[in-house]
Order: C-alpha cells, then structure tokens, then sequence
C-alpha cells in the first residue's frame, strides 16, 4: 500500500511541476508579444536596411511644419526627431488624430531603406505623460 502512496505522490509532484513549467511558458510568450521594442532615430539610421518581409518600429516626435499632403491625397510626408537626429518618412493612410499633438510620442511601424524616407505601414501614437495647462490668455472665465 505505501508503494502505491509513494508512486501517486511521485506522478501528482509530476504533473503539478508540468503544470508550472505550461503556465510559466505562457506568462513568457504573452508578455513577449506585449513588448514593444522601437529605435530612437538616431539609432535607426545607422540601421541597414530592413530584412524582406520584416517591420521594424521608430519612435520619435512630429516636427510640426513639416507635415504636407495633398488635397485629398492620402499619402502624407513628415519628419520625426529624437532631438539629435531627424528622419523623414510617409505614410500612406488615416493617421490618429493625437499624432498632431506637439507632446506625443510617435511610434512608426514600416519599413527602413537607408537614404530613403521611412515607409510607415502603422502608425502608434503613445498618450502624452504630461499636459501643458493652457496660458491664462486662452482661458476663458465663467
């Protein structure tokens, strides 16, 4: 009789040490895909080019004058800086409406050629930390 407490005790510690090993695994694999891995700009241009097939993310900040598109045109030109380098890139396609907001953050998902602008296929615009309050010119009173 203890032999077969010994060997269910044995096969339980087994299954439950499997078990742990599944759920770490996919704890793992969830939080991976959940990163969200970016070049700086500057970083970004000393990049080769990116591989066939493959996307790579830069973040950086709208420089304001230099978006253009044409009317009715949806394919829009811009730069993005990290305030040491500038980079150019375009996108074809609806852009969010927070990525006009001088203090957003810009995360372009595309694809890189050196000496070329950056072929932006998604567009992330990650939520400003901080809001400016409005100078007391532009506040109205009540």
């Amino acid at each position: 009789m203890s032999m077969n407490i010994s060997q269910h005790k044995g096969k339980s510690i087994l299954v439950a040490v499997a078990l742990l090993c599944s759920l770490g695994y996919f704890v793992l694999v969830a939080f991976q895909g959940a990163t969200v891995y970016y070049f700086t700009v500057s970083e970004m241009k000393s990049q080769p080019a990116s591989e066939e097939g493959k996307l790579v993310r830069v973040s950086g900040k709208l420089i304001s004058d230099s978006f253009r598109r044409d009317d009715g045109a949806t394919l829009a030109h811009f730069s993005i800086t990290d305030g040491e380098s500038v980079m150019n890139a375009r996108h074809d396609g609806i852009l969010p409406d927070l990525f006009f907001n001088e203090h957003s953050e810009i995360v372009l998902e595309g694809i890189h050629v050196p000496g070329h602008a950056f072929d932006s296929q998604n567009v992330i615009v990650k939520c400003p930390s901080k809001y400016v309050a409005a100078s007391d010119e532009n506040q109205s009173s009540y």
